[in-house]
Parts: C-alpha cells; sequence; structure tokens
C-alpha cells in the first residue's frame, strides 16, 4: 500500500519540481512562501490599526 501512495505522488510532481525535493530545496521556497505571506498579513493588520485611528480621530 506504502509503495502503492509513494508511486502515485510521485506521478503526480511535475518533473521541475523533483529537482526541488530531491536536493531538499523545497523547503527554501516554502519558507520564502510563508514569510512573504507572514509580511502581507502583518501589514494587513497594522495598515486597519491606522485606519481605526484615523476613523476616531475624524469621529470627534
Amino acid at each position: 500500500m506504502n509503495t502503492l501512495l509513494y508511486i502515485l505522488l510521485q506521478a503526480s510532481i511535475p518533473d521541475e519540481a523533483k529537482g526541488f525535493y530531491q536536493s531538499g530545496k523545497i523547503y527554501v521556497v516554502v519558507g520564502v512562501i510563508l514569510t512573504i505571506f507572514a509580511g502581507i498579513i502583518v501589514y494587513l493588520i497594522r495598515l486597519e490599526q491606522k485606519i481605526k485611528r484615523i476613523e476616531k480621530e475624524h469621529e470627534l
């Protein structure tokens, strides 16, 4: 069963991506993507806080 699953997973991976898996660089790629998404989330949270502060100032 495990070998069948392994064969199916290997068949679904494009040839271009197999090099990343074999050399371990896939972790670098995933890390960079996660870092970018985390940065975007932090930016949006800070932006929302600034907008709320400006809205409160203009309500007076």
